[in-house]
Parts: C-alpha cells; structure tokens; sequence
C-alpha cells in the first residue's frame, strides 16, 4: 500500500482561493482524486485553526481525521507564512510551508509570531516582515519536531531561490538553521531531476505537493509515501506525524525512526508551470533559457526587465559538475515512465501527469469547466476508483473500457511522455497538447459511455 499525500494547499480565507476550501469539501474531494493525506493548510489564521479544531479529530500522533468523514482522507497540520524583508537594501520575498506535529504547537508557533507583530487575520498565508532565520527560530525554539520546507522553491517573486526576491543558497536565507532545513518543495515549474543539480540539495529531500486554491487542483503534485519495511501494514496500523517526518528527513539526518519512506513524488510537466522560462506577459514575450543567454534580461519591446524563470534560474545556481545530469527513464507494467537518478540509487525517482481534467478537456475538446467534461470525468472516475487510479494504475484496457478509445489512448500517451507542451512563463500556464497537432477522429460517440 502507499499513502498519496498532499501537504500544502490553501482555505477559504487566503486570497484568490475558492470559497469550496472547506475541510468537508477537501475531503470529498481527496476521495475522488485517490488522496490519502491533505494539509489542513492555514492553520496560521484564527478563523480557519477554529474550523480545524471543531471538524478534525485526532487519528493518531499528530494525524488527524474529519468528524463528517472519519473514513476519508486524514490530515496534516500544515501552513504556509509569506516573508517580505530586506537585508543591507535588499528586498527578499520568501514563501515557507511549516508542519506542526500537535495543534497545541500551532497556538504556541500563532502567539509567538503575534509577539513579533503579525497580523494572522489578515489572510490564511500571512505576510509577515520577519526573516527566514526569524521563522525557523521561533518555529523550532517551540518545538523542533516541526518541520520547515520552503515552498515552491524556484518561483521568481516568492521564493527561495527565486530570481526576483530569492537568495543564491539555503545557508543565505536560513544562516544558523540551515542544518534543520531537510527538503524543499519543488513547485510546479520545476522537477526533481532540475533540483538534483544543486550541490547542497545532493542531502536533501525533494518533495511535491499541488498549492491548490480549489478542490480540482488538488494532487496536481504530490509526494507517494510507502512503508519503509515489508512488515509495516498501513492497512492494519495508524501512521503518524512521526512516521512523515522521518521520511521527509531521513536523507539530511542519514537515519529513519519512523516506519515510512518516500517512495516516489507526482509531478507536473514542469513546462506547463506559469513560470517555467523568462518572459514578460504584456508584451507577448518569451524567451527560452538560451534566448536570455544569447539577449539578456531585457524584455525587446518595452525596454523593462523579463521575468527570469525556472528553467534559467536552476542552470544559473546548478553546480559545474552537476550541470549535465539527466534522469534515466524507465516505463512499469503499466506503461508509465518513472524518472530516476543516474547514479544514486537512494534519491526517490518521480514521474510527470497531466491532470485528468486537462486531459478530458483535449479529448472532447471542450473546457475542463464545461458540463460534459466534469461528468465525463465523474463517469471515469467512479468507474476506475479515482483519478490517480486513471492516471496510475488502470491497464491500457480498463482505461478504455471505461472511458473509450481516445481517453485510454491519451492516458497512455501522458504516462509515457509523448505530449507537447508549450513552455508557461510570467505567470501564463504553459499549454498541454497530446496530439500535438488538432486531431480529425470525432469523440462524441464516446460520451454515450457516460
């Protein structure tokens, strides 16, 4: 068995987020994606950690389970805390996921950032001008069972390593706690393999979650935990914050006292990221990490400065040695490609899925928001047991008698990575195209399957 988990998303009450970012909503939701494991997300902010103490309970250590649905998928106290401060002039602007084993390490983590000036209420990711070093000091004074993860690692204007309000290192942003620092978050314009590049990611893990706004983007990234030894059944024993945490830390400390390993992470096409390459959205312009080498970071048509992306930002930080590393593909009896390290057989591999939405909306060429598409995916779905079922582990024959032809055919296609996409940048989502060119076969016989 494997637990699908993903740990950090957002509620109601960060902006921009659906209204539906609710706990019995997430729930239903993670049962139809095929999620073992949800973030509570937002536990930072005094409204949502009252929901997440009326509607939760405890499941096990630090696990904690819906009262309207003791039986779905589990939850993780999870949050995530925006840091805009500046150091000798200069502005940095750094997203950073917290894991808390207990809510009463929540109360304890909220009153220490209220001391220290924060306006939890004002949005479920708070901004707050404290430094990474400030929050990791506060976080782990409180409770060194915590866990600290920057988020979305690579994204230009909130990030870690971000080319516009980032730092070149970990040991920049986290100084004195960088040795407490045990993974990162990939986000969805990169992936594992671009992150293996980075010298003091080699004792790292890499982790990938979906920061989802809205119950349909949950699990568009995730992180696959499976147990650590034959013996451990997780159909017959509860896991624990402790048996995540090990895993997640495991690489950096060189032992597990847990009884759960990464078994592998669910990616993005890391091209479909809204910034993968440079670019500036209103004028039209992208530019490939080539095209800035070859013409600098100056956008041609306004004269301003290009949104320097992912792709660029990783080769510009990647050490010499590691410049070059290319995963090694390897396609399971199912058909779908696991990327793996070519040389250290202990890195976890990954493999790369578009969301079956995206790929219902191609089939039928029609919007993910359209009527048809949503009940083609609901059919879908309850016929095979959930979306990741669809997307990893139904046979090539399961997947067309359940959906047709063309949806086994696309499927199939996603898993083995013979797709287009269109590079995403300055925020534009980059564009999935699994025939490549617009197909001639009609698939409207296929919605009387449904």
């Amino acid at each position: 068995m494997k637990i699908i988990a993903d740990l950090q998303l957002h509620s109601k009450y960060s902006r921009a987020v659906s209204q539906d970012m609710v706990l019995p909503k997430m729930s239903a939701a993670a049962k139809v994606k095929g999620i073992d494991l949800l973030a509570t997300g937002d536990w930072m902010h005094p409204l949502w950690m009252s929901e997440v103490k009326a509607g939760l309970t405890e499941w096990s250590q630090g696990i904690y389970a819906a009262k309207e649905n003791p039986d779905g998928a589990k939850f993780l106290l999870s949050a995530e805390i925006s840091s805009i401060f500046s150091i000798a002039g200069k502005t940095y602007r750094v997203h950073t996921l917290v894991f808390s084993p207990s809510i009463d390490t929540c109360l304890k983590i909220n009153e220490a950032l209220r001391r220290r000036g924060a306006n939890l209420s004002s949005d479920g990711r708070p901004i707050v001008g404290l430094s990474c070093q400030a929050i990791a000091d506060i976080v782990f004074t409180i409770d060194n069972r915590c866990l600290v993860i920057p988020a979305h690692a690579w994204t230009p204007w909130f990030s870690v390593y971000g080319s516009k309000g980032g730092f070149d290192s970990l040991t920049d942003a986290f100084g004195p706690f960088t040795d407490q620092i045990y993974a990162i978050e990939t986000g969805l314009s990169s992936d594992p393999a671009m992150n293996w590049r980075i010298k003091e990611l080699e004792n790292r893990a890499v982790v990938s979650f979906s920061d989802a706004h809205s119950p349909p983007k949950l699990g568009r990234e995730a992180t696959v935990f499976a147990p650590k030894t034959t013996n451990y059944d997780l159909r017959t024993t509860n896991y624990s914050y402790s048996d995540i945490y090990w895993a997640i830390a495991e690489r950096f400390l060189g032992k597990n006292n847990g009884n759960l390993k990464i078994s592998y992470t669910i990616e993005f096409y890391p091209e479909e990221g809204k910034y993968h390459w440079d670019g500036h959205r209103v004028c039209g312009v992208v530019h490939s990490p080539q095209d800035t080498r070859d013409r600098g970071v100056t956008c041609p048509v306004c004269g301003r400065p290009l949104t320097v992306g992912v792709e660029y930002r990783v080769d510009e930080l990647a050490d010499k040695q590691l410049k070059d590393l290319q995963p090694v593909t390897k396609p399971n009896t199912k058909g779908l490609v696991g990327y793996f390290h070519p040389t250290d057989t202990t890195r976890p591999p990954y493999v790369k899925l578009v969301p079956l939405l995206e790929i219902m909306a191609e089939v039928y060429e029609s919007s993910v928001a359209s009527k048809k598409i949503k009940e083609a995916y609901s059919g879908l779905t309850q016929a095979l047991g959930s979306e990741f079922a669809a997307l990893l582990d139904a046979t090539e024959s399961e997947l067309h008698a359940a959906g047709g032809v063309r949806v086994a055919e696309a499927v199939m296609r996603v898993r083995r990575g013979d797709i287009v996409v269109d590079p995403g940048y300055d925020g534009v989502f980059g564009t999935v195209k699994i025939w490549g060119e617009k197909k001639q076969e009609t698939t409207q016989q296929q919605m009387g399957l449904f």
